[in-house]
């Protein structure tokens, strides 16, 4: 069966509404021509993992348990080819064939010293910076934002890639050009969406993952299984859109999983691996040809990429049977690229110059004398730019889902009323509890509140990953952002929770008072969303996020002081109560409530609160009071002051440091979460394979 002219299909193709898939107005620049400009070639590519070790515990446990020796396995074994600028090459096979490592290693996801063997473009060796200025990498999942339109995803893009010498009405046209290049017109001011929200459908979704990667015209494109999860009629349109970038001047090379026919006549070049070897290499006219010689015809009328990975999967099962298919391999040659690998090929540099003169490579537009050599800066853009844009999306995510900080504002002003009812104007002697377990029940509450940050944080994580991975924006801008535009949101909520419970429990301080109880509340929700946002920087499963984050919380709470005073805790465990944040909140909030020499909280008759001579009748109560005051040799009445305030604290504890201390030491263990936060995303998301 041979495969239609890929130029017949390139006009005039429809979707199911029958709209066209491309507009006019995009100039398609046809490129295949022999004296390619780029050429990426791989030589002998090689890789490989660990395995194991696994424990066994044999029976009974108390014998020595024995440990398996690691094993190793091998992804890529001696992989070598070539892809040209104007084409597609598709890598097809099996799961677990190695399609998405050899993809991951051609697009400099591998650390250098794990992969063996050769990558070069125009045979200059690639430097990691050059390769993530000149390229993009496509993602399997679709990691948007689902609040953000169309238009407004790609804007984004625009604005984190494209420098600000680059007017904001060039920046604008780009996004309209790739709209129109991805068959997006119609889609354009559609919200991408999700579970809870209608949007974009998933093939459109698909293009608009490849179009955040196209905003700077990138001349190569790696994709991970761009066609995955879709029917065959998206993905003969997302295959067909990526032949239409490729004649524009790119190299594009992409994973398939199980192809159509169809979708096989868009490709120009095939690699078929099976357990990390090359079992197929060339054009898919050539797959008929190829099985005949190799003694395997393709039936009549049957898909030849189909019959293929059928096929190599039945000599898998063989004992032998994918060694004689890669041996053959070798000694067939029909391929006239390969007989005539990277003739007339230009250097590196001028060929870089020349995509550039053609408009490709927006970003590099100002630099275009010393980009071969890699001077280009890093980012597009300043950091404070950068922290603009993260803001305004951040920001606008915000607002389009109210519900979620109107969920948690609503939480916190029926608590809040709930509080002011339960502890209306509470006692203030030193028998009852009232005030101190309120403050403690209040940082508890704060603290469990703020665990609502782990999923809003882990949704967007693997984004950042994906953004900062081809340097999209600096990672201090992103942390730096996150912080200021969370700020605001505390300081409401925790005026919500003061004005609310502050005048109704009765707290002592007047406006003074209110105003460090409102900053304490306040350093809460800081410390807590800041400690919550470091450990999902750490931990990437939600469950065991907060698994975590609730058991280090409870050791903050057990070592605060509340429940054990500090010299009740044993010497080589007191370094715990010090490390508790919990400790500073609530001794700076009891500092604030109980602090003064003149305060009294306990006098004459509350002596006797809380404990079994409460119910006495009061006359009884005077004699006790007349048997301490001859016992002690003092006078002490109803209203004599029997315990102050700094007494109190001094029973608690909760006297060896001042509340402004602890007011401003709760704010640096808060900046000192954000650091580690930062640390956590600096280190654990490169996004490379070991």
């Amino acid at each position: 069966m041979a495969f239609p002219n890929p130029k017949d299909l390139e006009q005039g193709e429809n979707d199911s509404s029958g709209n066209e898939i491309m507009a006019d107005r995009h100039q398609v620049i046809d490129l295949t021509y022999p004296n390619s400009r780029f050429v990426l070639s791989f030589n002998n590519l090689s890789y490989s993992v660990k395995v194991g070790p696994k424990m066994k515990f044999p029976v009974p446990i108390c014998r020595k348990a024995k440990v398996e020796t690691t094993q190793t396995k091998l992804l890529l074994d001696n992989i070598s080819g070539e892809a040209r600028e104007g084409e597609i090459l598709a890598v097809l096979g099996a799961s677990g064939s190695g399609k998405s490592t050899l993809i991951d290693a051609l697009a400099g996801r591998i650390e250098k010293e794990s992969l063996k063997g050769a990558i070069t473009l125009n045979g200059e060796a690639l430097e990691s910076r050059l390769l993530k200025i000149i390229s993009a990498y496509v993602m399997q999942d679709d990691l948007l934002f689902p609040m953000l339109t169309v238009e407004e995803t790609l804007m984004v893009s625009a604005e984190f890639r494209l420098p600000r010498s680059v007017s904001k009405q060039k920046k604008q046209a780009r996004v309209q050009t790739l709209i129109d290049q991805l068959g997006l017109r119609s889609a354009a001011k559609t919200m991408i969406g999700d579970e809870g929200h209608r949007g974009v459908s998933g093939g459109e979704r698909r293009r608009v993952s490849i179009g955040i990667n196209l905003i700077h015209d990138p001349i190569l494109l790696f994709l991970d299984e761009p066609t995955s999860g879709l029917d065959s009629t998206s993905a003969f349109m997302v295959v067909n859109v990526l032949r239409r970038i490729a004649r524009s001047g790119s190299i594009v090379i992409m994973s398939i999983h199980q192809p159509s026919y169809r979708l096989v006549s868009l490709l120009d070049r095939l690699i078929f691996l099976s357990n990390g070897q090359t079992v197929y290499s060339g054009q898919p006219t050539n797959l008929v040809e190829f099985f005949k010689e190799f003694g395997h015809p393709v039936p009549e009328n049957e898909n030849p990429s189909e019959f293929a990975l059928d096929l190599i999967q039945e000599l898998k099962e063989n004992l032998g049977g994918i060694t004689k298919f890669v041996e053959f391999n070798k000694s067939w040659h029909h391929d006239p690229i390969d007989q005539n690998p990277s003739d007339h090929v230009i250097s590196l540099e001028d060929a870089i110059k020349a995509s550039i003169s053609r408009g490709k490579l927006v970003a590099a537009v100002d630099h275009v004398s010393n980009l071969a050599s890699a001077v280009v800066p890093t980012f597009a853009n300043p950091f404070w730019i950068e922290m603009i844009v993260i803001a305004k999306r951040r920001l606008t995510n915000l607002c389009r889902m109210p519900e979620l900080f109107g969920i948690r504002l609503g939480i916190i002003l029926a608590t809040g009323l709930i509080l002011a009812n339960l502890f209306w104007h509470v006692e203030d002697s030193q028998g009852s509890q009232g005030r101190i377990g309120f403050f403690m029940f209040i940082i508890v509450f704060i603290l469990c509140i703020c665990l609502e940050e782990a999923p809003a944080f882990l949704q967007e994580k693997y984004i950042f990953i994906r953004e900062t991975s081809y340097n999209s924006y600096r990672r201090t801008s992103y942390v730096l952002t996150h912080t200021l535009i969370s700020i605001p949101f505390l300081i409401i909520l925790a005026l919500v929770l003061s004005t609310t419970t502050f005048w109704s429990v009765g707290l002592s301080g007047g406006l003074t008072g209110f105003f460090f109880f409102f900053i304490t509340i306040f350093a809460s929700f800081w410390v807590g969303s800041s400690f919550i946002t470091f450990v999902t920087g750490i931990v990437s499963d939600l469950i065991l996020a907060l698994t975590v984050s609730g058991a280090i919380l409870s050791y903050f709470f057990l070592f605060s002081g509340f429940f054990i005073s500090r010299n009740k805790i044993p010497p080589y465990l007191r370094w715990l109560h010090y490390m508790s944040v919990v400790k500073y909140l609530y001794q700076g909030l009891i500092q604030n409530e109980y602090n003064g020499p003149a305060k009294c909280f306990s006098k004459g008759m509350q002596l006797f609160e809380d404990t079994p001579l409460d119910d006495l009748p009061e006359s009884a109560k005077n004699k006790l009071l007349e048997t301490m005051s001859n016992a002690l040799g003092t006078n002490i009445t109803s209203s004599s002051c029997a315990i102050t305030g700094m007494k109190l604290l001094e029973q608690k504890g909760a006297a060896d440091i001042n509340k402004w201390n602890c007011f401003w030491i709760t704010i640096a263990f808060g900046i000192l979460f954000r650091v580690l936060f930062y640390l956590s995303l600096l280190f654990g998301s490169k996004n490379k394979r070991k």
